[in-house]
């Protein structure tokens, strides 16, 4: 756990040296805030005391600043041949992953931390549904960790960071958007199927306030399939 949590503290400094931090989360609270509170369905638009239209933004917004943030996990360390002098030192694959991992994770709380200002804010104007909330947050957080998974997975496949990028960003458009689409066209088992296998379907489940077992299979399943395949991945490069 201690080479885990060294990981991940070097790599979070990193974020922070190289401004990537700062800057998404300048942008991420930047577009939150605007079509939260200000503009098209905004909360004084929608008239009701939730943070639907944020979690809504987040959840179109961390899609799109992930794979931007994963890209250079191992695929980084590959081009700029820092990987194999990394895994000479007293570390497993598994730390190292998990590490990575846990960086970007911790990056993504702290991104979302200042809109609790918005709870709180949303609170003094009316009665808010505190689990529906607190849910919502849960899910945004279940959310991440699959594309961070996923992004972990196209770095470890692909040695240029922008084309893990892509791949990941690729990837996640199936669960984002293409699964939900299928399922609207398809009845029966394979409309089952898709809606299963859409990510909207869990995250909607959750941020409504409801906690289903399923939901939480799909999304932790998700994530350690594909941190799995990446430490499988890792070690044969090694080999």
């Amino acid at each position: 756990m201690k080479q885990i949590i060294h990981i991940a503290s070097r790599e979070l400094s990193t974020f922070f040296d190289s401004l990537t931090a700062y800057v998404l989360i300048v942008i991420f609270l930047g577009f939150s805030g605007f079509f939260t509170w200000v503009y098209g369905a905004d909360i004084f638009f929608v008239g009701q005391a939730n943070l639907n239209t944020f979690f809504m933004v987040a959840y179109w917004s961390l899609f799109i600043f992930i794979p931007a943030l994963t890209m250079k996990s191992i695929a980084g360390e590959l081009k700029a041949g820092t990987l194999e002098l990394l895994l000479t030192k007293p570390v497993s694959d598994w730390q190292l992953i998990l590490g990575k991992f846990l960086s970007t994770l911790l990056l993504i709380v702290i991104a979302l931390a200042p809109t609790v200002i918005y709870y709180f804010t949303l609170w003094a104007i009316g009665p808010v549904d505190h689990s529906a909330i607190l849910l919502g947050y849960v899910g945004l957080l279940l959310m991440s960790m699959v594309y961070i998974s996923i992004g972990l997975l196209t770095s470890c496949i692909a040695s240029n960071p922008i084309i893990a990028s892509l791949t990941a960003l690729s990837i996640g458009i199936f669960f984002h958007i293409i699964f939900d689409v299928l399922a609207a066209n398809f009845v029966g088992f394979l409309g089952s199927f898709f809606s299963y296998m859409s990510l909207s379907t869990h995250f909607e489940s959750i941020s409504r306030g409801v906690v289903d077992t399923k939901d939480l299979i799909y999304f932790l399943s998700i994530v350690f399939f594909c941190l799995f395949t990446s430490k499988m991945i890792l070690s044969n490069r090694n080999l």
